[in-house]
């Protein structure tokens, strides 16, 4: 498999086909799990929104949301596995992409937590973005490359209705000029910002980004599996980048899996309330402030 500039095995042509069915089938064969991982901190993070800020129904804004896989997992209660057996399993490769839009259709009918939360994906695949728009998993979408770009006027309209900012994976590839574009884009609004990301990519230049906009990010001590190393030469890379940043990649990454850590981020006002561990709605005082070196952890413990 060709390799992009970290080391990592270029999936690019996954995230550009008509249907999620490339997606699933080619990361289901490397055991990607982090949004099931993520799921329930974002639950918990719109709940507490909603309560603390008392709206309703938030909305939130998933940063490289491909497919609106997070939107699926929260809207409809669904797994991680149960979409693997949805588009790589069963009769999936037989059906017509218009069949399989009508199934998910379905899916958000009966199972659409409505009035819970709206999402609005924001993503350089059109085509990801149009079948999560068809499918009825996200409310809302932004089809642009905010690396390279500003976004346009009707763009930052959208990005301004956001209330959380969620991302599972693409931060790292998407820099602090994706995020402080976000962040321009709400004007006085600060949206709170949860960020699962590779420990191959520091996480230092989007805190500080963030901080000179007023937030306060901090890092939970648990880390997460994202994939299985697909190549033992992806795995040689990227053990070497974490060497050359000072990550201990031991009985992590050396045991063949991606890891990311979870950073939370919100309105420097704020920061005077405990910090909720979003899992288990008590005090999480594990948390430190991003750019504190977090100690090295088991893949036994704390793991999704």
């Amino acid at each position: 498999m060709p390799a992009d500039s970290t080391g990592k095995v270029s999936l690019d042509h996954i995230y550009t086909q008509p249907d999620p069915r490339a997606y699933f089938g080619t990361l289901r064969e490397l055991g990607y799990c982090i949004p099931q991982g993520a799921k329930p901190h974002f639950a918990a993070l719109i709940s507490e929104y909603r309560e603390v800020r008392k709206v309703p129904a938030p909305t939130v804004l998933d940063i490289g949301c491909s497919y609106g896989i997070n939107a699926a997992l929260l809207k409809c209660d669904a797994t991680m596995d149960e979409l693997y057996e949805r588009y790589a399993g069963g009769d999936a490769a037989t059906l017509p992409r218009a069949a399989l839009l009508a199934r998910d259709r379905e899916l958000v009918r009966s199972r659409g937590r409505s009035g819970r939360a709206r999402f609005i994906g924001l993503d350089t695949s059109d085509r990801a973005l149009s079948y999560a728009l068809a499918a009825g998993f996200l409310d809302g979408a932004v089809n642009a490359d905010l690396e390279r770009n500003e976004p346009t006027g009707r763009q930052c309209a959208q990005l301004a209705g956001a209330d959380l900012v969620v991302s599972t994976g693409c931060l790292g590839y998407v820099t602090e000029r994706t995020i402080s574009r976000v962040v321009a884009a709400n004007g006085d609004r600060r949206p709170w910002m949860a960020h699962f990301v590779l420990r191959m990519f520091p996480f230092d230049p989007i805190a500080a980004c963030l901080a000179d906009a007023g937030y306060e990010t901090v890092r939970s001590e648990g880390l997460f599996k994202q994939r299985r190393f697909a190549t033992p030469q992806e795995q040689s890379q990227v053990l070497d980048t974490l060497s050359g940043i000072g990550v201990d990649p031991r009985g992590l990454e050396t045991e063949g899996w991606f890891y990311a850590g979870l950073h939370l981020s919100r309105p420097r006002r704020k920061a005077a309330r405990a910090v909720v561990d979003l899992a288990s709605a008590r005090p999480a005082p594990g948390l430190r402030p991003a750019g504190a070196r977090a100690p090295l952890h088991r893949p036994d413990r704390g793991l999704n």
